[in-house]
């Protein structure tokens, strides 16, 4: 605001600005990013890390690309957080002579338990390319850039994970299994040989 403005250097006042027009662009998707990525008490603390790094970093966010910008940061952040974590969890297992739990990192739940499973089946890397596309709404270009990847890697990820939720959605109990190879040979010699 200008009346915080006023009391900042004039050689920062450019950057100031430039941090407070990018926090706005920024925002509301960092936090959904991180709230559909970790626990819920800790969102607020990555979000303030994220923001750090932005300050630090203002004259090196690119205009036009800041969300995917600050998404990647976010992305490295969250992956530090879950680092720590484990390790901590991992210790405190050995204290408590308990087993070490799962890595944390909440999967909404959209109410698609077919979707869930399938998810759940693919490689982690699949699932967060699919969630930056469909969660987070980015081009394959932006993408590349949370990922730090070039567009046409991000592309053909992208793509290489659509098919296999495709795969995984197809043999979900219950519903039409796609036939394996072998079957699609024995399907057509059955049918040609008339039965």
């Amino acid at each position: 605001s200008a009346g915080q403005i006023e009391n900042v250097p004039m050689s920062d006042r450019g950057s100031h600005e430039r941090f407070e027009a990018v926090y706005v662009l920024v925002r509301e998707p960092l936090v959904r990013y991180l709230a559909r990525r970790c626990a819920v008490d800790a969102v607020e603390d990555l979000f303030v890390e994220v923001l750090t790094v932005l300050w630090r970093r203002i004259k090196t966010v690119p205009i036009g690309g800041e969300v995917p910008w600050a998404l990647a940061v976010a992305r490295r952040t969250l992956a530090n957080h879950r680092r720590a974590h484990g390790r901590a969890a991992r210790l405190l297992a050995k204290l408590t002579l308990l087993e070490p739990g799962v890595e944390p990192g909440p999967e909404p739940r959209g109410g698609d338990l077919d979707l869930d499973r399938a998810l759940g089946q693919l490689r982690t890397d699949d699932r967060e390319i699919l969630r930056l596309f469909a969660w987070e709404q980015l081009t394959t270009a932006e993408i590349a850039v949370v990922l730090s990847i070039s567009p046409n890697a991000a592309g053909v990820r992208l793509h290489r994970a659509k098919e296999r939720l495709r795969v995984a959605l197809s043999i979900q109990p219950g519903k039409n299994r796609r036939p394996s190879g072998q079957e699609v040979v024995v399907e057509r010699k059955e049918a040609r040989d008339g039965r």
